[in-house]
């Protein structure tokens, strides 16, 4: 849609020649609601209503202060699968949703959700999955080019914070718009030793003992925040934590090891190991809470019973 100022000068002066044969669709903005020179031939709109248009670009504020783009990039977020990361004292894990499970998908050539950067870190994606390859290989190129420069792997941070200021332009830069994935990240590294992150569209990153992103966020944080166990916590506690945390907070009746993608980073022989759990495994980890909630609910029928 053109919209054209008004000015002394008939409007027709500043239309394309023949632009479109139908008055309804030419706009004419105003300062007043009615123009004097065309409002016989064509409607108004006056500036007032003009002001609404503010969040039609990635780099304009609205009256309140918000970048209502990188608001929505969030939002997409908000309804894409589950991704939660733990930090534990001898590792960290990174358990996501699988969404698409489709029976003749390669699972040996494909992951949906978890991704290996280089041999010290790992990450798990929510959101655009196309705008999440795209920020996927970029780390790995930053780790690579690193390697090849100083002939050691790059500290987790910094590769965190080097992906979050290309984030951050892109929702700066004109004809851009943010990236609609929000990424968590597991690794380590010599100064700091087992780290997790998280980084949104905005190109805020923080680091986190125990964090989820997705569908249902909120409530999975809040049993994070009940469950967990800061400097108790191994590995095979955050595992079944994992378990927990996504069985009663995703949309589904039941959890099957198809709809779960669980890896772990370790620390083995001064060499960091990164390993996808297979289906046994995860699905062992169903049974035993399964096995828990059944009894727990054994337990409170009977408490019930003798009252």
């Amino acid at each position: 849609m053109l919209y054209f100022h008004c000015t002394t000068v008939h409007p027709h002066y500043f239309l394309q020649e023949n632009w479109n044969s139908d008055p309804r669709f030419i706009f004419l903005i105003c300062h007043a609601d009615l123009c004097c020179c065309c409002y016989s031939h064509r409607p108004v709109i006056p500036l007032s209503k003009m002001s609404r248009r503010y969040d039609s670009r990635t780099t304009i504020f609205s009256p309140e202060g918000r970048l209502y783009q990188v608001e929505y990039a969030m939002e997409a977020i908000g309804h894409a699968g589950t991704s939660l990361g733990i930090l534990a004292s001898d590792g960290v894990l990174l358990a996501a949703e699988r969404r698409n499970t489709h029976k003749l998908l390669d699972e040996v050539v494909f992951s949906d959700k978890i991704y290996k950067l280089n041999d010290d870190m790992a990450c798990s994606v929510s959101g655009i999955t196309s705008d999440a390859n795209v920020l996927t290989n970029e780390l790995r190129v930053i780790a690579q080019r690193h390697l090849l420069q100083y002939q050691e792997s790059i500290p987790c941070e910094q590769l965190v914070s080097i992906l979050c200021d290309t984030k951050q332009f892109y929702t700066q830069a004109g004809g851009k718009r943010p990236f609609g994935v929000s990424i968590l990240y597991m690794g380590w590294d010599k100064h700091y030793g087992f780290q997790l992150y998280q980084s949104d569209p905005s190109g805020n990153y923080g680091g986190w003992k125990a964090t989820c992103i997705g569908n249902n966020s909120a409530a999975a944080v809040s049993m994070l925040k009940q469950e967990y166990k800061e400097g108790e916590t191994k590995l095979t506690d955050a595992l079944a934590l994992a378990v927990k945390v996504l069985s009663k907070t995703l949309d589904m009746t039941k959890v099957t090891p198809e709809k779960l993608e669980i890896a772990t980073l370790t620390r083995e022989n001064n060499k960091t190991k990164i390993r996808i759990l297979p289906a046994d495994e995860v699905q062992k980890y169903i049974t035993e809470f399964e096995a828990e909630t059944a009894k727990a609910e054994a337990e409170k029928k009977k408490k019930e019973e003798k009252k």
